[in-house]
């Protein structure tokens, strides 16, 4: 029997016999040579630069997009705003490609094609920052287009407008409707249904419009079936009238618009009541004037100073020569013998003439 010793140094003459000698060894990849030059070693590489894209070859022979194809899209282009509906962009594109037939071609690799064309500014870099040939299909890039532009907090928003939909101050039946049928558009994954859409629609109008519904309908519009409902809704809005609006009997405390909030339209509403309030009011009439009634400054009589009795030629020289003979009359009565009266152009004179000097007092001063 062998000792373990034995089968011990037996199992390592059979590995040191199974060892490749050291010279026949391959050396690592890495430490191998590489006999690149310094410019070739810093160029930029030329891989990873294939597009997201990824377009099926398209086995028909001759096979071209025209240059007016081209400009047809680039018409229309979406640039990725805040305000841009994706959804009426994937709308408007499919209308233009679904004209489109070629032999041997399918309809989704020319939309493929052609959708890059078709976004600029932000949407075009998001489309370039997608990694290579990560879209496979039409219905793959749909998808990551829409999620992209037309996140979950723009879906809420949209849901709440629709919601607390309310007819403006200054809006028509018909102007109402059209609105509302746009926030339906604008987001089709909205989940509410037709009778939700009716009943909001109508509880958002005015009592001038459900008055008028209810009449078409021969009574209650609401005891109809959603389909009638939906159709006198439709032939109502069609009836376009002149420019002249129903007023609003009530002013909404809820509207909401894109971009407003509900305290801006809530304002915006009392404004337009009151400035058609004021247009409405009778405008009253104007205060009669007051005739000017003429005062004499010299007699007080109801007369101008130039038309005074008092003041023409002779009263007034009959006037002042019977104040001066009393003047004269009292002042020798007191003994002033000497007294001479003075001229008549210094005594009453009419208001506003300063009072002339007497050529005597002018020679007294001189001497």
């Amino acid at each position: 029997m062998r000792t373990r010793s034995q089968a011990r140094r037996l199992r390592q003459q059979q590995r040191q016999q199974q060892q490749v000698p050291p010279n026949l060894v391959e050396p690592p990849k890495d430490t191998m040579a590489d006999n690149r030059t310094m410019a070739e070693l810093l160029q930029a590489p030329t891989e990873g630069y294939e597009d997201a894209i990824v377009v099926p070859e398209i086995a028909a022979a001759n096979f071209e997009i025209k240059h007016g194809l081209l400009t047809l899209v680039q018409n229309k282009q979406f640039f990725g705003h805040d305000k841009e509906d994706p959804h009426a962009h994937i709308r408007y594109f499919n209308k233009i490609t679904s004209t489109l037939r070629y032999p041997n071609v399918p309809t989704t690799s020319i939309k493929l094609m052609l959708f890059p064309f078709s976004l600029e500014g932000a949407a075009r870099i998001w489309l370039e920052k997608e990694p290579p040939r990560s879209i496979q299909t039409w219905d793959d890039l749909v998808a990551k287009f829409i999620n992209q532009f037309f996140p979950p907090s723009k879906t809420t928003n949209l849901r709440n407008e629709i919601t607390n939909f309310k007819q403006r101050f200054d809006e028509s039946f018909s102007e109402a409707w059209d609105r509302f049928k746009d926030l339906l558009r604008a987001c089709p994954h909205h989940g509410f249904s037709e009778l939700h859409q009716l009943d909001t629609f109508y509880n958002a109008l005015n009592v001038n419009d459900q008055d008028s519904l209810n009449s078409a309908a021969g009574g209650n519009f609401l005891d109809k079936r959603p389909a009638d409902c939906s159709s006198i809704i439709e032939s109502k809005s069609k009836v376009r009238h002149s420019r002249s609006k129903a007023i609003v009997a009530k002013v909404s405390t809820s509207a909401s618009t894109s971009g407003v909030s509900p305290d801006v339209a809530e304002l915006k509403d009392m404004v337009k009541a009151l400035l058609l309030e004021k247009q409405t009011s009778p405008v009253p009439a104007p205060a009669p004037i007051k005739a000017i009634e003429q005062s004499c400054v010299t007699c007080g009589g109801a007369h101008s100073y130039c038309n005074c009795p008092t003041t023409n030629s002779n009263n007034y020289r009959d006037n002042i020569q019977g104040y001066v003979s009393q003047a004269a009359a009292a002042n020798f009565n007191q003994g002033n013998s000497g007294y001479r009266p003075p001229t008549m152009a210094n005594q009453i004179r009419p208001p506003g003439f300063p009072p002339m000097q007497h050529n005597n007092q002018t020679n007294n001063q001189n001497h």
